[in-house]
């Protein structure tokens, strides 16, 4: 094993206990038990945006209703938050896997990429939902992570200004679905055949 791995043997109960500036892997991941979310980006730690507020779970819990709908008879399942998905560059191994992310909500539609701790892989679809706090975070790191590990489309959804940007994988790169989709449009995916969202029933209070 590499020496750049930093493994963590005792259980950590407190971030405070955690150097902000290492390097991990999923192995040192599994080993902290402290109230704070995080996410793993390439080996840095990141914290998640506090509690979602009752919109954005409002919004996830429609969307996910939707898309399980529409699933019952496919191979394809649909998760949400807070669920694993460790995204692989060297291996399976934990001590190799330096990235894992917890999408508001992703569909996977090969199950041999789903374990009792989650997804090892990418799926096939991410959606996540904006908040003030995590803007920056996912507009542009996780753009590129995912397009980077081949998830084939990746929604973001704005509740400021109720729309829903979808990116789609074309030839390694994300191709960015123009104009958005507004209140009045009905959102289709050709990796889901079937799935129509009615972007108005997404925002309604």
């Amino acid at each position: 094993m590499s020496s750049k791995y930093k493994i963590s043997e005792p259980i950590i109960s407190s971030f405070n206990d955690i150097d902000a500036s290492g390097y991990y892997s999923y192995a040192d991941y599994l080993q902290w038990q402290f109230e704070e979310r995080v996410e793993l980006l390439k080996g840095k730690i990141f914290k998640m945006s506090p509690a979602p507020n009752r919109m954005h779970q409002e919004i996830s819990m429609i969307l996910s209703n939707i898309i399980y709908r529409t699933l019952q008879n496919s191979p394809c399942k649909v998760y949400s938050a807070p669920f694993d998905v460790r995204l692989i560059s060297q291996g399976k191994e934990d001590e190799q896997i330096t990235t894992v992310v917890q999408p508001d909500i992703c569909v996977i539609c090969d199950h041999s990429k789903l374990d009792d701790r989650g997804c090892i892989g990418a799926p096939d679809l991410i959606i996540e939902i904006l908040s003030p706090s995590n803007d920056r975070h996912d507009l542009k790191r996780k753009f590129f992570l995912y397009e980077e590990h081949g998830v084939q489309e990746y929604w973001i959804v704005d509740p400021r200004v109720k729309t829903i940007v979808k990116h789609v994988l074309t030839d390694g790169k994300y191709v960015t679905q123009s104009p958005p989709y507004f209140t009045e449009d009905t959102l289709t995916t050709d990796i889901l055949p079937g799935l129509e969202i009615n972007v108005e029933e997404i925002f309604k209070e």
